[in-house]
């Protein structure tokens, strides 16, 4: 496998084999790291063959979605070998991702700066930019923000040079796409992006997920959950399965669903103790369905997170749409004791 991935010039190669007994078909598939020879992927697949073609997209979701992941680890593994003085554009970025799937506060900012390194390697390159301009999402959803005012310019910056630089790059879209949402609070390109990654690669999960994110600011709560439960299905072991979590929580808090947002924010947050959204989310929920002492408990944990929230600024934190979904947190974090 080694001289056929010289020969090739790979680094990976995704072997498998086809076998049929009577009407069954079964589809063997693996991925191998040519250095090593070592497998970083195997699975089968099996179906009726008057159904081949439902089988045919099945393996296809599966395969795409079951090894990028695997891919991205093993890249970010190897990049982390190099020594600094023989790092590349790519090799900056894959450290960043590493260190934004910690999602630490000193992650983060280590992170940041390993996406700027990438770009000033690599002023074309949209997924460094998309990536940069998620960094500042992830503050925000943590409450990590310092200057406001100059984060949310930067982060505009950034996630519009990766619209620039990235047309047909799925996952600069997308990251641009919930960045310009959320942080930024522009809605229709939040939209936008999301739309055009989903197009362009209907197997992320992340686009799915920023997507959904899109939709619940939009206040299109129903059309949310199709697309985080998508996300949810293609990624089931995501890094970052806290956030699809979290915002399966966000829908059914707009759709009336206070007890099935709430264990899905308690969810979250036990994943991810940073992430002050989903216990946002988790006190709303309890408040409005009537679990005053789980409320309570939530705002605490709100105000250990970020202790300059206050009703005053909650637009700042959560972009709407619809004044009557901002109307209903305002309620609900009242009601659960957020300072005025």
């Amino acid at each position: 496998m080694t001289q056929l991935g010289h020969e090739l010039g790979v680094r990976y190669v995704l072997e498998g084999s086809v076998r049929k007994a009577g009407s069954r078909v079964r589809i063997t598939g693996q991925l191998i790291d040519t250095s090593t020879g070592g497998h970083l992927w195997a699975d089968r697949f099996e179906g009726e063959l008057e159904d081949i073609f439902d089988l045919q997209d099945r393996v296809t979701v599966s395969v795409v979605s079951a090894i990028a992941p695997k891919l991205e680890s093993a890249e970010i593994e190897r990049a982390k070998r190099k020594p600094p003085a023989n790092l590349d554009a790519y090799d900056y970025y894959l450290r960043g991702m590493a260190c934004l799937y910690r999602w630490t506060k000193e992650a983060n900012a280590e992170a940041l700066a390993l996406f700027y390194q990438a770009i000033e390697r690599d002023p074309e390159f949209a997924a460094a930019y998309g990536m940069a301009a998620r960094c500042y999402s992830q503050r925000k959803t943590s409450g990590w923000m310092v200057d406001r005012k100059r984060e949310i310019a930067e982060t505009e910056r950034l996630a519009r040079r990766a619209g620039e630089c990235g047309k047909d790059d799925a996952v600069a879209l997308s990251s641009a796409g919930i960045s310009l949402a959320f942080v930024v609070g522009d809605l229709a390109s939040g939209a936008d992006f999301t739309d055009r990654a989903l197009a362009l690669n209907p197997n992320l999960a992340w686009a799915w997920l920023f997507g959904g994110l899109v939709k619940n600011m939009l206040g299109e709560p129903e059309l949310a959950l199709e697309r985080v439960a998508l996300a949810m299905r293609l990624s089931p072991h995501d890094f970052h399965i806290y956030n699809m979590h979290g915002a399966l929580a966000w829908a059914h808090f707009l759709a009336g669903r206070y007890a099935e947002a709430l264990s899905w924010a308690q969810t979250a947050v036990r994943e991810q103790p940073n992430l002050l959204f989903a216990t946002c989310v988790a006190a709303a929920s309890a408040a409005l369905g009537g679990q005053l002492a789980e409320a309570r408990k939530a705002m605490d944990h709100v105000r250990e997170l970020d202790p300059t929230l206050r009703l005053s600024n909650l637009g700042n934190f959560l972009p709407t749409r619809r004044p009557e979904d901002f109307a209903k947190w305002q309620e609900a974090m009242r009601k659960a004791g957020l300072p005025e």
